[in-house]
Formats: structure tokens, C-alpha cells, sequence
């Protein structure tokens, strides 16, 4: 059995997820393969994702594969782009209908496994405070690690959560537009050519 059927067979959450508002099952949502070059690595999948079973397919991938200058095609080529957040399961709801946090338990199974098997990533896209904490090893807020992102490292991009509630956080820092997207679409194409 390959990483990601393991991955897709996993049911530890299964207790966890059944307690929240939406009351769901698991469906681990594992994309990846060995020869990706680019790392996508995002927090946890959103209640669309867990009904298609393809990550970032909702208005935030929209926004995602703008920022990333490519179209829905190369972006899930599994051999091109590994698409790893630090938790593969829809958490569910919280009582007010935000989004739960990724449980810890799916990060420490699988993502060092995961990371190991993808030997050759080339770029690093770390999305969320969630993967910023994990990947960066930073405990300060988005914006601070966002905005120093040239400190991260060689092919290395922290960026904030494509969704639609960072429109404001968009609005109000116009730097990443202008300064970030530019240098990540050329990170992006190099990594990819």
C-alpha cells in the first residue's frame, strides 16, 4: 500500500469529527507524488474540499492558482505540485460555523513521513499560521511572517490563506501584491521548468 492509500484509509479522527456540528466522516484527501518539485503546504481542508475530494477546489484555490500565475491544470499535476496540508481531513465546524483547527494527531502521523517521501521539491509555498508554525518554525502572527518572507529562505514563500475572508487583510497590505506575487510566480516557473 503506497503513502497516500495509507493516508486515504486513515480513520483516526473518525470519534473527533463525529462530535462536531457538521458531524462528518473522514475522507482523507492525500495529493502527492514523489517527483512534485513544488510543496503546496496548507492548513486543512475546507467542507468543499471534503465533498470533491480535490484540494483547493473552492474560490480560495481560484485565488491561490492567480497568485501562483498557473492554470487548474498544471496546478494538480500531482507530479509537478504536492499539495500536503497538516491535516488531510475536513475538521469540521465549530458551534458558530467557523472552520475547527487541523487536529495535531493527523500532522504528528503522517507529515514527516509525507515530507520525506517528496525528494525533490524545489519551492516551498508554506500557506497559513498553522503549515508558518509547522515548516517556518515561527510563532509570530501572518502578517509578520508574511511580510518578511524574504527571511524565510531560499525558495521559500510564506503566504497567508487565499480565502476570502484575507480580502481585507489583502486590502490592507498592498506590499504582497506588489512585492510578494511577482517574486513567487518567478519562483513558481522556475521550479516548474
Amino acid at each position: 500500500m503506497s503513502l497516500a492509500d495509507e493516508i486515504r484509509a486513515c480513520r483516526l479522527c473518525a470519534d473527533r469529527f463525529a462530535a462536531t456540528k457538521t458531524a462528518h466522516a473522514p475522507r482523507p484527501v492525500a495529493w502527492f507524488d514523489p517527483s512534485a518539485t513544488i510543496l503546496v503546504a496548507g492548513q486543512a481542508p475546507g467542507m468543499r474540499v471534503h465533498q470533491s475530494g480535490i484540494p483547493f477546489d473552492d474560490p480560495s484555490g481560484d485565488r491561490l492558482r492567480d497568485w501562483l500565475g498557473i492554470d487548474r491544470e498544471t496546478f494538480y499535476d500531482r507530479t509537478r505540485i504536492a499539495i500536503v496540508p497538516m491535516a488531510f481531513c475536513f475538521p469540521g465546524y465549530d458551534a458558530k460555523g467557523s472552520d475547527l483547527p487541523p487536529p495535531r494527531i493527523c500532522g504528528q502521523t503522517w507529515h514527516d513521513r509525507v515530507m520525506s517521501a517528496l525528494p525533490n521539491i524545489r519551492l516551498r509555498l508554506i500557506v497559513g499560521g498553522y503549515a508558518h508554525r509547522y515548516h517556518l518554525g515561527v510563532r509570530t502572527g501572518v502578517t509578520e511572517t508574511v511580510s518578511r518572507w524574504r527571511d524565510a529562505g531560499q525558495g521559500t514563500f510564506p503566504l497567508p490563506h487565499p480565502s476570502w475572508r484575507n480580502t481585507a487583510w489583502l486590502k490592507k497590505n498592498p506590499w504582497f501584491e506588489a512585492d510578494v506575487l511577482p517574486a513567487l510566480r518567478a519562483g513558481v516557473s522556475e521550479a516548474l521548468g
